[in-house]
């Protein structure tokens, strides 16, 4: 199949299936007739695959690894679990990160309505956001 029909099948583009054969996860053959990649069920696996591990959070180096690992004949599977492990701790930073931002956010929200808005100057641009991260500014732009 070519690069068109493999990337319908897989639901990807053309170009995604272009650059896993650049980064070497995808290796076709060449058709002798006209030089074209020909790919087999086999490489739709394969991309089947690397749709999967990149849904679950794997980089390509990762695929990479766990792709070299089956070749050796040795089981990617204790490397796929740490892998994992990692990932969804640094899931777990970042889902945190935004929960206290979103609560930071909503403080501020809660904040701004019951403040008046205020016309720039040339020492304030907005008094809402400046009086947040001015904890020392005693006036806002509103009491000039």
């Amino acid at each position: 199949m070519t690069v068109s029909e493999l990337a319908k099948l897989a639901g990807v583009t053309a170009d995604t299936v272009r650059h896993y054969v650049r980064t070497g996860l995808l290796t076709p053959t060449r058709d002798p007739n006209n030089g074209y990649k020909r790919f087999t069920n086999g490489d739709l696996k394969r991309l089947s695959f690397i749709v999967e591990a990149k849904s679950l959070g794997f980089s390509l180096p990762d695929i990479q690894l766990i792709f070299d690992q089956a070749a050796q004949g040795q089981s990617p599977c204790p490397q796929v679990r740490e892998i994992m492990s990692v990932r969804m701790n640094e899931i777990a930073q970042k889902i945190k990160a935004m929960q206290d931002t979103y609560q930071y956010m909503e403080a501020a929200m809660e904040k701004w309505q019951s403040q008046p808005d205020c016309i720039p100057t040339g020492d304030h641009i907005c008094h809402l956001i400046e009086d947040l991260s001015d904890a020392t500014s005693k006036r806002s732009c509103c009491d000039d």
